[in-house]
């Protein structure tokens, strides 16, 4: 039986949960034990809720794979060990340093060795000091099954303390994969028939400062495209705006390979609420770097995250959240309603009532529609070069999603003019 795994959360965990499945099915066939029932859960801790799905995957899990050995790892294990390590269904829990690792799921040794940990003996766990990391260890995988875009983690951890954010005591300090393995791992994917790649990171724009000969994302943007020529598409994953570097813009400029979307780290509009979420960025400079990048790139599509109901914010300094997605011309919308996470110090601060949180999610969340309907609205009768995927879809340039006839092949550049939309997608002509 092949290895299960079971993915909250970001991208990142996507993309560690194909390099541990990969592990995992060789250790355990070098062990002779191809046949075990394993399911890996690889889960999320931003939110109180994400943490709350996961449990109820892995009870449901227990329930319905009764024999089934439930290895749990990600952010959650990482941060809320002690938690998932009392749940009778887990049968082993990994950290989120050791996961990456081949000799964690090196099968002949499970039997052999008991990690444990205090208040939950019967468990058996490896969860090290993520703080103490100070490596970021390349990929080796050419695509992820299913997936039409490959992603490559370049960059891990984060040195920022936003006061809101658990991350940082999941994922550990900010580092970064060397330039020439980055490389070399997107080249693989190219030669193996990849036509898009993602670059992902906790803080993606924090890239290369902690390396030996100091780099930029920028920079990195640069030397991939210049040293992988057979490379169709390159993507950025969500970037923090503040921390665009030059050698970044000039490739927004010049780089018609480097897509024109833009996930950015926006969390608010209001100065003050920023301030408070410890933020390096003012409403103003969200605001300029939107400016800038579309003087760069007309057709830049922007998505980002918000967060709604932070504590102390008042009605006044919700507003500013409200109108910074048409201030910025936001398409992409993740709104997250603000869940107090532990030990931050935002969890301190007066809280706003649960459900004045939610309406103003929902409200954000409202405005995101109807921002993405005028952007599709707008994208009609335009032409664009689409990249197919699964099931009669694509994406264009701007990760906009285009619905094509139902026979086209996955992974084929396609010319296609815009006839209409749904609402929520494109629809080709």
């Amino acid at each position: 039986m092949a290895v299960e795994t079971l993915t909250f959360g970001c991208r990142l965990n996507t993309v560690e949960s194909e390099v541990m499945r990969g592990h995992a099915e060789a250790g355990l066939a070098q062990a002779g034990l191809a046949d075990r029932d394993l399911v890996i859960v690889n889960t999320c801790t931003v939110t109180a809720e994400a943490g709350r799905q996961a449990r109820k995957a892995i009870r449901r899990l227990a329930r319905e794979r009764p024999g089934a050995e439930i290895v749990v790892t990600g952010c959650g294990a990482q941060v809320e060990t002690a938690d998932y390590a009392a749940m009778p269904e887990v049968a082993r829990l990994v950290g989120n340093d050791a996961k990456g690792r081949a000799e964690t799921w090196d099968a002949k040794a499970w039997d052999e060795k008991t990690w444990t940990i205090e208040g939950a003996p019967s468990s058996r766990a490896r969860v090290d000091d993520i703080m103490a990391v100070r490596e970021a260890a390349p990929t080796r995988i050419a695509g992820i099954a299913g997936h039409t875009r490959a992603f490559v983690p370049v960059q891990n951890g984060c040195d920022h303390r936003c006061t809101f954010c658990v991350i940082p005591f999941g994922r550990g300090n900010s580092r970064s994969v060397a330039v020439s393995d980055v490389i070399d791992q997107i080249a693989h994917i190219v030669e193996r028939g990849g036509r898009e790649v993602v670059l992902t990171g906790v803080d993606l724009t924090a890239y290369g400062r902690d390396l030996p000969a100091p780099s930029s994302l920028g920079r990195l943007v640069r030397a991939i495209l210049a040293r992988v020529p057979g490379l169709g598409r390159l993507r950025l994953s969500s970037i923090d705006s503040i921390e665009a570097d030059d050698a970044l813009m000039e490739a927004i400029a010049d780089e018609k390979r480097l897509m024109p979307h833009f996930h950015l780290s926006l969390q608010a509009g209001d100065d003050l609420i920023l301030k408070r979420m410890k933020r390096r960025h003012a409403r103003a400079d969200a605001i300029r770097f939107c400016e800038a990048v579309r003087a760069l790139r007309p057709h830049a599509v922007f998505g980002a995250d918000l967060i709604a109901g932070f504590p102390t914010e008042t009605e006044a300094q919700f507003a500013r959240s409200l109108d910074l997605v048409a201030a910025c011309g936001l398409t992409h919308l993740h709104v997250f309603p603000y869940s107090a996470r532990p030990g931050t110090p935002a969890a301190r601060m007066p809280p706003v009532p649960g459900e004045i949180v939610r309406d103003r999610a929902a409200r954000l969340r409202a405005a995101g529609a109807s921002a993405l309907e005028a952007h599709l609205a707008g994208e009609v009768g335009r032409p664009h070069r689409v990249l197919t995927e699964r099931g009669g879809m694509g994406r264009t340039e701007g990760f906009t999603p285009v619905r094509l006839s139902p026979d086209q092949p996955a992974g084929v550049f396609r010319d296609v003019t815009i006839a209409g939309h749904d609402g929520r997608v494109l629809i080709a002509a």
